[in-house]
């Protein structure tokens, strides 16, 4: 399959509307995990310049809310492969107008498989860690993706 064609993240922003909050003015959980599966899935294309669908999602950690006014910054990289699947480490933050000041308040693991034009599994690149950090990242997506497949 080759050498990957980027492993640089992929940066998405979002604004939450009122559309996108429940009555206490809060992001909607689900809405923001779709936005964190379109950044896995940029990030995954990205990477490998293949078309790709979500096969699973480790349990994301919603650590505080984002509310109507605020940036949503979504990073999602590659951080994980095997054969067929690639693993994103995906984080979101809120940060509002007046600072730009990043606060976590989701992350976790999504799992992609490319595939052909019928809907097929095909080849990824392979990604080789290199630094402690990554291989430290590579570790956990692997933990989480086998405790997802027993």
């Amino acid at each position: 399959m080759g050498e990957p064609r980027s492993t640089e993240p992929v940066i998405l922003l979002d604004e939450v509307f009122p559309g996108d909050t429940n009555a206490l003015n809060t992001l909607f959980g689900g809405h923001l995990m779709s936005i964190m599966d379109r950044a896995a899935g940029l990030a995954a294309s990205k990477f490998a310049h293949e078309e790709f669908v979500t096969v699973s999602v480790d349990a994301l950690k919603f650590e505080r809310p984002a509310y109507q006014g605020d940036i949503i910054r979504t990073i999602g990289k590659v951080v994980w492969t095997s054969p067929r699947t690639v693993g994103e480490l995906v984080r979101s933050c809120r940060m509002t107008r007046s600072d730009w000041e990043p606060e976590l308040i989701c992350s976790g693991y999504f799992f992609m498989v490319a595939i052909d034009d019928e809907m097929n599994p095909i080849s990824v690149p392979q990604l080789t860690p290199s630094t402690e950090e990554e291989i430290g990242l590579w570790d956990d997506a692997k933990t989480a993706r086998d405790a997802m497949r027993r």
